[in-house]
């Protein structure tokens, strides 16, 4: 069985006090976004970043004082519909690089507004600009 390699764009660990030292760790690559925890039993769950439909940024203050935050990640995925990325070191800076890599991954499926809502057609507009 081959190994398939994985280029990370993203990598961090879920912070207690600041520091890496629980068995949750986030990743993201060019289309999908990992959660993986657990020590002896293992669960991963994952997001196609083609499927993400919000993203938020929560900073509280005892996060704040130890210079980590959580991002929030609403998506249309059946078994994730909410991924909380937690305690991070740079919200900030990993918000902004999902957002980024949410709407590449939209580009490159040609995905439109339409699409996405499922209740707006490109016909109900050109009937819309008739009137």
């Amino acid at each position: 069985m081959k190994k398939t390699v994985l280029n990370y764009l993203w990598n961090d660990r879920k912070r207690i006090l600041g520091m890496p030292i629980t068995f949750t760790r986030y990743s993201m690559t060019d289309d999908r976004l990992f959660l993986e925890c657990g020590f002896l039993n293992i669960k991963t769950e994952e997001v196609l970043l083609y499927r993400i439909r919000d993203i938020s940024l929560e900073r509280k203050l005892g996060q704040r004082i130890f210079g980590v935050g959580s991002v929030r990640v609403i998506s249309s995925d059946k078994t994730a519909p909410e991924l909380l990325i937690k305690n991070i070191k740079h919200p900030v800076e990993v918000k902004e690089l999902i957002h980024r890599q949410v709407e590449e991954a939209k580009l490159k499926r040609r995905m439109h507004f339409s699409e996405l809502s499922g209740d707006f057609s490109l016909d109900d507009a050109d009937e819309d600009m008739d009137m």
